[in-house]
């Protein structure tokens, strides 16, 4: 029996592995798809992780669906506490990560932009930590949290671009929340 000499620096330079006897062919990655009502209904996860039509918005979906959380959460507001918020969000975000990683791998796409979970439990997020606010101190929350989230400044970036799936999807919104939260209470402090 003959074995193979090991691979050394220069077999990396002329091609590497020789070639390997045909077997079974691993599956090619799905084609990316296009988020459409169609696709929203086909699922009740892919309503949820769409923002119940709010992420298929042709301009700046992340946006609408960040409006429709702050329009949820003032409607929700009424009938919830603090606590019921919190565990609310908690479950949101957990839940999220199966969501937006389901929907995600659905449409062959690491971070769609119609998936709008992830600004909506957010965005929850933000404002309750702000409440009670002014609609004026609500509008900055907004337009703070959206320059996060669209901009994505170190290090919010640097976990977009190196976390993967739902929680990566996620995970970046917690990040410009938080960052969103230390402006408000940076400028709180100072006037």
């Amino acid at each position: 029996m003959q074995n193979d000499p090991p691979l050394g620096p220069a077999d990396d330079f002329l091609g590497g592995e020789p070639p390997q006897a045909p077997g079974p062919r691993e599956p090619k990655p799905p084609q990316p798809r296009r988020a459409t009502a169609r696709f929203m209904l086909s699922h009740p996860v892919h309503l949820l992780s769409l923002g119940f039509g709010s992420g298929l918005s042709p301009v700046a979906p992340g946006t609408i669906g960040t409006l429709l959380g702050w329009a949820s959460f003032a409607v929700l507001s009424r009938y919830l506490t603090v606590i019921e918020w919190g565990v609310l969000i908690g479950v949101g975000f957990l839940g999220g990560i199966a969501l937006c990683g389901f929907t995600a791998k659905r449409l062959g796409v690491e971070d769609p932009s119609a998936v709008v979970w992830d600004e909506i439990v957010a965005i929850w997020l933000v404002l309750l930590m702000v409440t009670p606010a002014t609609l004026a101190g609500q509008v900055w929350a907004f337009l703070i949290f959206r320059f996060f989230d669209m901009v994505k400044p170190p290090p919010i970036g640097y976990f977009d671009r190196r976390l993967k799936g739902g929680f990566g999807i996620m995970f970046d919104d917690l990040i410009a929340a938080f960052f969103t939260l230390l402006v408000i209470a940076l400028w709180r402090m100072s006037v």
